[in-house]
């Protein structure tokens, strides 16, 4: 077992990390692959994440993913509502019964400081005030969970998605123009890692 990280939110809602150091039978004894991967990496993070559905609950219907317009996979019942990510060797997932999700990774890259006027506004940079590489990465996979969560694609990160605060460093409160939607954007910080991850009740979008 390779669980790096695992949270269960609420009763219904669970998230989980998962170091991937097996090789693609092992989870092909468990899941199946719903696409046609040719990049062996990317085949196996792709099997890692659907794997890790199932370990948070194990009745999940992996069978049935199906796969969006937006490329977001998804439930046709929504019995459960998920989101997936993956970044080198690890894949995350978010798992609920009745939340509306996103999850993503994101392992720290000069490229989220060199292109941080593409998705944080000036607004944001006098708010925020990053400094480090890892407050900039987690500004970008805050809103890259907020785009995974809203599912419907067409997206501008600058002016659709908006943090207005950071909270005891665990937690960017944000609103999503889009739906007029306030959102808390949960963040936790490992050592080459980040994590980010929203969780909404459905009957409120």
């Amino acid at each position: 077992m390779s669980v790096f990280f695992e949270k269960n939110i609420n009763p219904t809602t669970k998230l989980g990390i998962w170091l991937i150091e097996e090789d693609e039978a092992f989870f092909k004894e468990k899941v199946p692959l719903h696409r046609n991967v040719t990049h062996p990496h990317k085949r196996l993070q792709h099997l890692a994440g659907r794997y890790l559905l199932k370990y948070l609950f194990p009745d999940f219907p992996s069978h049935l993913i199906q796969i969006a317009d937006t490329r977001k996979p998804y439930l046709p019942d929504e019995e459960y509502r998920f989101s997936i990510s993956h970044c080198g060797n690890f894949a995350a997932a978010i798992v609920s019964k009745n939340y509306r999700v996103g999850i993503d990774i994101e392992i720290p890259d000069e490229k989220a400081k060199r292109i941080r006027q593409k998705f944080i506004s000036k607004a944001e940079m006098e708010v925020l005030n990053p400094i480090h590489l890892e407050e900039y990465t987690q500004i970008w996979s805050a809103k890259e969970t907020v785009f995974k969560w809203y599912s419907k694609g067409e997206v501008d990160f600058r002016q659709h998605i908006q943090l207005r605060e950071i909270v005891d460093n665990c937690c960017f409160r944000g609103f999503f123009t889009k739906n007029e939607y306030d959102l808390d954007i949960f963040i936790k910080q490992f050592s080459k890692l980040c994590l980010s991850y929203v969780f909404t009740p459905e009957n409120q979008m």
